[in-house]
């Protein structure tokens, strides 16, 4: 009995052998199968956007937002770094603040790590970001303005006189007058010019202020009238004749009066240097009493004078209309 026994334990002991090693070979490989599956390494990488800013001082933070993409099926822990400016945040996605950096390449890193401590588990990516410098802002022109006079004479000065506000800092402006007609007699290169107005009757003078330094055409224009010159015009001269000849010429007198209710009538009469006594007074009070009373002319647009005495009585009759100045020969 004990031999058969031990035939049996002899036959059924290289099964049972070779079953066990089969069964260990097959829980080794599964282990191999899942330690290498544990170990296999995370996939990362970094982006930043944008990847180059422009950093302007007053324009507000300067930020880049950093995103990192990780391939693992297991918890990931990161650590961000930068060798300039300040990451907030934690995670995935973090900010870059950039601002008051100057310009140049900056960079930023990122290690991750599931925590196990296997380095096999761990990686690190970086990525730079370009700083530009801000454009200095573009030249801007000043408020120039003109102040034009207030005040126009002929033959007296024009004063023109510039303000100038805002434009571009840090410029030192320069000041460049021209004017269309008369002579600038003092003040050029400042901010207020002189204007001589010698024979510009009738014409208008503009000024024009034209501001350098700015790299722009920043001017400003201002311009004034000279009235038409206003002048006398002698209507009629006549020496003693009869009434009946002088009233037609008064006649024709009163109507370019009455054409004209604001110009003003001279009257003048020379005296003979053989005249009777009384002759000038005689003349000049029947001249206004017909023009008033016959013709009805305001008395007080009549103005009489008693001119220098001539070989012969001599009577002028002048019409000045407003604003001109009396006539030119009255002593």
């Amino acid at each position: 009995m004990l031999r058969h026994d031990r035939r049996l334990i002899g036959l059924f002991l290289p099964i049972a052998l070779v079953g066990f090693f089969a069964f260990a070979t097959a829980a080794s490989a599964q282990k191999v199968r899942r330690d290498t599956t544990a170990l296999t390494p995370p996939n990362l990488s970094l982006t930043a956007e944008p990847r180059v800013i422009t950093v302007c001082e007053g324009a507000g933070p300067a930020i880049v937002h950093l995103n990192a993409r990780v391939t693992s099926n297991n918890p990931i822990r990161y650590r961000w770094t930068s060798n300039a400016g300040r990451i907030v945040g934690d995670g995935a996605t973090v900010t870059w603040d950039l601002s008051g950096l100057q310009p140049g390449y900056y960079w930023s890193y990122v290690d991750i790590d599931t925590g196990s401590g296997d380095e096999a588990c761990q990686a690190f990516s970086s990525t730079a970001v370009l700083v530009n410098r801000c454009p200095p802002p573009p030249p801007t022109c000043p408020n120039v303005a003109i102040e034009c006079p207030d005040r126009v004479v002929l033959g007296e000065p024009l004063t023109f006189r510039s303000s100038i506000s805002g434009g571009s800092p840090n410029v030192a402006p320069t000041y460049n007058w021209t004017v269309s007609a008369g002579r600038i007699t003092d003040g050029q290169g400042t901010g207020t010019i002189h204007v001589d107005t010698t024979g510009l009757a009738g014409q208008s003078v503009t000024a024009t202020l034209s501001m350098g330094g700015y790299n722009l055409e920043c001017s400003a224009t201002c311009t004034v009238q000279f009235p038409v010159p206003v002048e006398c015009k002698k209507f009629d001269e006549f020496p003693a004749i009869a009434y009946n000849d002088e009233k037609a010429r008064l006649d024709n007198y009163a109507i370019e009066l009455q054409n004209d209710p604001t110009a003003t009538a001279y009257v003048i009469v020379y005296p003979g240097q053989r005249g009777r006594p009384g002759e000038v007074q005689k003349h000049t009070t029947r001249i206004v009493d017909y023009l008033v009373n016959s013709r009805g002319i305001n008395g007080q647009r009549i103005i009489t004078l008693v001119g220098p005495s001539r070989e012969e009585l001599l009577v002028e009759l002048w019409l000045c209309p407003q604003g001109a100045k009396p006539p030119g020969s009255l002593p």
